[in-house]
């Protein structure tokens, strides 16, 4: 069977019966057996999805088929489904079984999507690598011995290899965005609040997004479509309307699009990423539109103004992971605070304990005020800074990583370098801005290659919009 690529393929092929939902969870599953040097599942509900797509054909049969009907997606192992294991890539949560499904998972379901399994992460979301798993590092399709971008690396590569049609990832930093990148897929990022968080495991609440991964822009417009909108279980979730995303098309006249001098400019862009970027922004001038250079003077304080306020949340967030109530729980303790402290010891990954330590080290009485209150008003100033952009252009364009996907191990003993993976990501979390990341051509070394797209906020649709024409050539 040809490996699909869009979901209009697909429907096209369920509509004259060359393929069915049965036909295409057999293909997939033969493909995730075939895969496994590439450690992208953690679970594989083969039966099941096998269950959900004979329901599906059925229903196909009946006219009844929901909007998702032959969409085969896995899911980030941060994201709840009831009654199946959910461990966020940690040994804290071994044995774990979610009590209730996320209301993003819940919508794709309630559309007929079929889940066939459970995908890979860094551990609690937390890594530019996906070497930070308690099962160890997802690798890149394009390249086994590179790594595949983190935290959702799983779910990009599974998109990448043809192991699924989609998945479902979240993004704190630019964790959709910047595995989608490394793996030459799609990767959207909304608005913060557009999509509800309720039944994600989170690491830092006022930054977590829940986004797609798909093979094309239409792809994870529609899936974002589905999963968008009020919930009455998320009190910072948006009640917006949801935009009709994969037809949203951009304004009759010529767009402004501003795009970062340093993305083109900066040495610690690899040259080939700098030159793909350009001759996108030829392009785009090409077509008539207006492409300018902007500097953001807080630039660099970015990810500083990121690491301090997630490492914060995060040593809030993980705190209730304490052996006591659900999880791994150390069996040599000798009393309640041995208890703690062994469990958490040995049940999180050195990456999380290392931000565990650094957010309570921020939030400490006699720190306070010097770090968390000072990121929180940094965080401010990036947000008016970003605004002023936006009151002139209609886009921000950027390469979505500094360079393309490194090797295995290349940058685990220094934190620094690995962190400057976000370097182009982070803003739109901090700022809470959509932003997608889009193929754009590989390297010298046949390496994907990303291209970065903000917008103002819920204009996810322009977004979209405009990637597709990037995609027909401008």
């Amino acid at each position: 069977m040809t490996v699909y690529r869009s979901f209009t393929s697909v429907q096209a092929d369920l509509k004259t019966g060359a393929v069915t939902c049965r036909q295409l969870v057999e293909h997939y599953l033969t493909r995730i057996a075939s895969h496994q040097h590439l450690n992208v599942f953690t679970d594989v509900y083969a039966d099941e999805a096998r269950q959900q797509a004979d329901a599906v054909d059925q229903k196909l049969a009946s006219g009844t088929a929901g909007r998702l009907a032959g969409m085969v997606i896995g899911l980030k192992d941060v994201l709840c489904y009831a009654g199946h294991g959910v461990r966020a890539g940690s040994r804290i949560l071994d044995g774990f079984t979610a009590q209730f499904t996320a209301t993003a998972v819940e919508r794709l379901l309630r559309e007929d999507a079929i889940i066939i399994g459970r995908q890979n992460c860094d551990e609690f979301a937390m890594g530019s690598s996906n070497e930070n798993s308690a099962f160890g590092p997802v690798r890149n399709a394009a390249d086994p011995e590179r790594v595949p971008g983190g935290s959702s690396g799983g779910s990009a590569v599974a998109v990448q290899a043809g192991l699924c049609l989609a998945s479902i990832g979240s993004d704190t930093g630019g964790s959709v965005r910047q595995p989608a990148a490394f793996c030459g897929v799609v990767g959207l990022k909304p608005t913060y609040g557009r999509v509800s968080r309720w039944g994600l495991i989170a690491y830092a609440s006022s930054f977590d997004c829940i986004g797609p991964i798909a093979n094309n822009p239409d792809d994870a417009a529609l899936l974002l479509e589905v999963m968008a909108g009020a919930d009455e279980f998320d009190s910072t979730v948006s009640s917006q309307p949801v935009s009709a995303y994969a037809s949203a098309q951009l304004p009759e006249r010529p767009l402004r699009i501003a795009y970062l001098r340093d993305g083109i400019e900066s040495t610690g862009v690899d040259a080939s990423i700098r030159e793909a970027t350009r001759q996108t922004i030829d392009a785009l001038r090409g077509a008539g539109h207006t492409v300018e250079p902007v500097e953001l003077s807080l630039l660099n304080s970015l990810l500083p103004t990121y690491y301090i306020l997630t490492t914060a949340e995060a040593s809030s967030n993980l705190s209730r992971f304490d052996g006591v109530r659900y999880g791994f729980r150390d069996t040599s303790v000798t009393d309640l605070l041995s208890l703690y402290k062994k469990s958490r010891t040995a049940g999180f990954g050195a990456e999380v304990r290392r931000r565990i330590l650094l957010g309570t080290f921020a939030l400490s009485a006699s720190y306070y005020d010097a770090y968390y209150t000072k990121a929180q008003q940094v965080r401010r100033l990036i947000r008016e800074e970003t605004e002023r952009v936006f009151a002139e252009y209609d886009f921000l364009l950027s390469p979505t990583t500094p360079t393309t996907a490194f090797k295995l191990g290349e940058k685990t003993e220094d934190s620094l370098q690995m962190y400057l993976a976000d370097i182009f990501t982070v803003q739109a979390n901090v700022v809470g801005y959509p932003a997608l990341s889009i193929p754009n051509g590989t390297d010298p070394a046949g390496l994907p290659i990303g291209l970065q797209l903000m917008a103002p906020p819920f204009q996810e649709g322009a977004l979209v919009a405009l990637a597709r024409r990037l995609y027909s050539g401008v």
